[in-house]
């Protein structure tokens, strides 16, 4: 397949601009530059739940919105910021999904995902599983940001900016061909989410084929 060269991500320096919405998670709160770069330049920054009031409360940041069930929220602060305060009870989804919802209804097709790990792990799995729901499903651009690099869910053929030594995951989610060019190691199909992490960039782009989805893990440092 011939890699499409229109879907290029650049981990070291992310367009922080280039983000319809961005979603703040309750996990760990952002601290890495290309991160906290993406949050403070969101042209509309939705919080789930506890993450607003931490936003406002702790860092001095108003989102846009908060979303989610209204549960981890005392009630004087619900009320106090009903305004921007937007809850749903259901719970087939949570709350990050919620907040993708939400921002789609508002027109956002290219988000980016903040504070969406650490803390428990278990949810860290859960939010970084659910961006190849919501490339699949939904039909979203997502992008995670994490302290230590992004997550990029992605399928068919794309080329990715890197640099030499970088270190790079994949984790396969539904192809039954993933080969690669760039990567210090060829990629295959992986049936463990073991197998594909720890390759390494060899310059300034790899490329990867595959015939379904597959999820792409990309440091913002090279390897010391």
């Amino acid at each position: 397949m011939e890699a499409n060269s229109a879907n290029i991500i650049c981990p070291s320096t992310p367009v922080a601009n280039g983000f319809d919405a961005v979603i703040l998670c309750d996990g760990d709160f952002p601290s890495h530059t290309n991160a906290l770069t993406v949050l403070r330049n969101a042209k509309y920054l939705c919080c789930c739940d506890g993450a607003g009031m931490r936003c406002m409360e702790d860092y001095g940041i108003t989102p846009d919105a908060i979303v989610g069930d209204g549960d981890s929220l005392p009630t004087e602060f619900k009320q106090r910021h009903k305004d921007i305060l937007h809850m749903i009870s259901e719970q087939e989804f949570n709350d990050m999904t919620k907040a993708t919802r939400f921002c789609m209804s508002r027109g956002a097709k290219r988000i980016a995902y903040l504070g969406a790990t650490g803390k428990r792990e278990d949810h860290s799995m859960g939010n970084i599983a659910l961006l190849a729901y919501y490339l699949d499903t939904l039909h979203i651009d997502a992008t995670m940001f994490t302290d230590h690099g992004l997550f990029t869910p992605v399928s068919g053929s794309h080329v990715f900016r890197s640099f030499a030594r970088q270190q790079v995951s994949i984790f396969n989610i539904s192809c039954s061909k993933l080969t690669s060019d760039g990567l210090r190691w060829q990629c295959f199909p992986y049936r463990q989410l073991w197998q594909g992490t720890l390759n390494e960039a060899e310059g300034d782009s790899f490329t990867l084929h595959g015939d379904g989805t597959y999820i792409v893990f990309q440091t913002y440092e090279t390897k010391k």
